[in-house]
This record gives C-alpha cells, sequence and structure tokens, in this order.
C-alpha cells in the first residue's frame, strides 16, 4: 500500500469512496474536481495493488496559521486497516510543511471510529454544529489539533 499525491486521473475512484461513504451528503464531483487541482489544498490517494482504497484532502493556504482536514475516506471493506491513520498523519506532514500550527476538521457526531481517530492523534473537541449534516439531522464534532505540539510528539 502507498500514499501518493491525488490527480485529476483519480477523480472517477475517489468519486465512488466518497459516494459509497456519504450516501446523503457526498460532494459534488464538480466541487471534488476543483478541490483537486487548487494551490491551496492537497488531496492524497491510498493505493493497493494499483486499486485506490481511500483518499483524504487538506485545506491550507501556504503561510496561513491554520489548516482545514476536509475528508478522509476509505473502501467499507478496507476500514479499521489503520489506513486512516496513515492518511490523516500525511495530511497533517503536509499541514505542517505549508506553515501551519492549527489543523481543524468536523466529524459527524455519529461516526464514533472516525471522532476516536482524531482524540487518539491530539485534536481535542472544542464545539458542536447543532444539525450541521444535512438532510440528516446530524451535529458536527468540530476538533482542532495544536500542529507543533503534535510534530513534536510525532518526531520523539
Amino acid at each position: 500500500m502507498s500514499v501518493r499525491i491525488a490527480t485529476p486521473a483519480d477523480l472517477d475512484a475517489i468519486m465512488a469512496i466518497e459516494n459509497d461513504s456519504f450516501p446523503t451528503d457526498a460532494w459534488s464531483t464538480e466541487s471534488m474536481a476543483a478541490e483537486l487541482v487548487t494551490e491551496h489544498g492537497r488531496y492524497l490517494v491510498d493505493e493497493d495493488a494499483g486499486d485506490i482504497i481511500g483518499y483524504a484532502g487538506l485545506r491550507s493556504i501556504r503561510g496561513n496559521a491554520d489548516a482545514d482536514i476536509q475528508t478522509i475516506a476509505l473502501l467499507e471493506a478496507r476500514r479499521g486497516e489503520g489506513r486512516g491513520r496513515v492518511l490523516l498523519r500525511a495530511l497533517l506532514a503536509e499541514a505542517s510543511a505549508r506553515g501551519a500550527r492549527e489543523v481543524f476538521l468536523e466529524v459527524r457526531a455519529d461516526n464514533p471510529g472516525a471522532e476516536s481517530l482524531y482524540l487518539s492523534e491530539g485534536f481535542d473537541e472544542i464545539a458542536r454544529r447543532l444539525h450541521y449534516y444535512q438532510p440528516d439531522n446530524v451535529d458536527a464534532i468540530v476538533m482542532k489539533l495544536d500542529l507543533r505540539a503534535w510534530t513534536k510528539k510525532a518526531t520523539a
């Protein structure tokens, strides 16, 4: 398995995972296509034997103090293998390289697996956005990571 920078050629595979993972609130193909080419972010794909099994995205403008994890998703059959952690850490390393000091994200309140991953990497809950995910009416848990502290811990 390997993680690499996503390209526009990966769009169909990414959208298949996006639509499967987020059936009621998936990003549009047009929005995802724009994300793959913006200079203000970085999208990664996780490949196994040439097949894309997951992807992750970061919004991080070079020199800004903060960055946002946009998404992390894996094929359902490949969840629980630690690949989400690999993708998350790669995004955090990219955010650090771009000069970010804090990283933010929103996670669905009905996704305890993802919430647990973020907590285990040092994210803290800082707010809740009631009924954020529509049409499911699910709250968003807003989380923040002190990237400088995470980087020190990761390199220790």
